[in-house]
Order: C-alpha cells, then structure tokens, then sequence
C-alpha cells in the first residue's frame, strides 16, 4: 500500500505563509477604503499598524522558530472588527447657524459646547470662507480628542461634533444632509425671523441612529 509521508512543520510553514499573503490583501483593501474616504486616519493607523505586527511577528517565527507557533503571534485579544468599530467617528451633536448670525437655530444630540468657545471658531469659519456659497466643509480637532466639523450652505452653516475625527464619507454625507435641510426649509428660511419649530432636520436621524448603532457595537 502506498503512503505519502505527512510534515506538520512544513504544514504549518505554508498555512503561515499564506495567512501573511491573506493580511497583505486586507492592507491593500484598507489602502483603499481610506483612499475612497470610507474610515477615517485614527482606524487606517491602528489596523494598518495591527497588520504590519501581524506580518512581522507571524515571519518571525516562521523563521526562527517552531512554525507551529506562528497563530500564537495574532492573538492580541482584540479582533479586526471590533477595532474598527470602536474607532469609527460617532457623530454626537450638531447645531444649526443662521448666516450672520452668533446664536443656534437648533441643537439636537449632546452639542455640549459652550456658546463662548464656538463663536470665535464659527467667525473665523466665515471669515475664511467669506460665507461664499459651497465655500467647503472644514474640521478641526479640539483639546478632548473630538472633532468640530463646519458645513456651509446659503443661508446656514451646519456645526457638528464627532467623537473622533470623521471619514471623508461622513462628511460626504452631512454635507448631502445640510443640502436637503436648505431646500427642505427653503421658504422657511427665507423669512425674516425663521421658527425653527417648524423646520425638518435630515441629519437629526443621522445622529440618533448612528450613535445608537455604534454604542451598541
């Protein structure tokens, strides 16, 4: 009877070495989720960095010491989605400014900012801009870690707080938002003394379900 002699060693090698190439894959699609704006620089870095120790410590091993070893250099308590999901952005309060003016039309979520501490941001938010229309959205990060983010529209600018800083398609989507409110309360806003009572706030949802989505993740 013929038989064909079995290397756990040399099976185990080759199971590492294609676990590295798998890892190399999940990099290059991470390259490219950023690239498309889908996370955000903090969850590039730390999975990005993950990987990296992975691949080193995995080659390590496979070189230097019993291959068999090699799962032992990935476990590190913590898997990959979980990672990404409690680095993602939650969006956690926004307010709504009429042009011109210093005071918010409405807040909803936790805008937990001190009027004092948002007005020289906003002014110098207009002034750059020159309240010119689609003058571009800009982020900046505050002393906490959160990320303030200020959305131009006509006759409004959105502010919105993050939990940390925002993708690119974050932004992407409160800037479509901002658009909808605008056209949504055009006649509204046109007054001279707008109640913001009987507006409709697209983004009022995003902030409910996103936060919601992630706390529970």
């Amino acid at each position: 009877m013929f038989s064909t002699n079995h290397d756990p060693r040399r099976e185990s090698a080759r199971q590492g070495e294609e676990f590295i190439a798998l890892v190399h894959q999940k990099m290059r699609r991470l390259v490219q989720e950023f690239a498309s704006g889908e996370i955000n620089r903090t969850q590039f870095h730390r999975l990005y960095d993950r990987y990296q120790r992975q691949i080193a410590a995995v080659a390590q091993l496979l070189a230097e010491s019993d291959p068999a070893l090699w799962r032992t250099a990935v476990v590190d308590g913590e898997d990959t989605q979980h990672l990404r999901k409690r680095l993602s952005a939650r969006p956690v309060g926004m307010a709504v400014y009429l042009i011109g003016t210093t005071e918010p039309l409405q807040t909803f979520g936790a805008f937990e900012i001190a009027p004092g501490r948002i007005r020289p941001m906003l002014d110098g938010y207009r002034l750059a801009a020159g309240e010119v229309f689609r003058a571009g959205i800009r982020r900046t990060e505050l002393d906490d870690g959160r990320w303030l983010c200020f959305v131009p529209g006509t006759r409004t600018t959105l502010v919105a707080l993050f939990s940390l800083e925002p993708s690119d398609s974050q932004l992407a989507t409160l800037d479509r938002l901002h658009q909808d409110f605008e056209q949504a309360n055009h006649h509204a806003l046109g007054q001279r003394d707008p109640d913001p009572q009987a507006m409709a706030y697209p983004y009022y949802t995003f902030v409910q379900r996103r936060g919601e989505a992630l706390d529970q993740g």
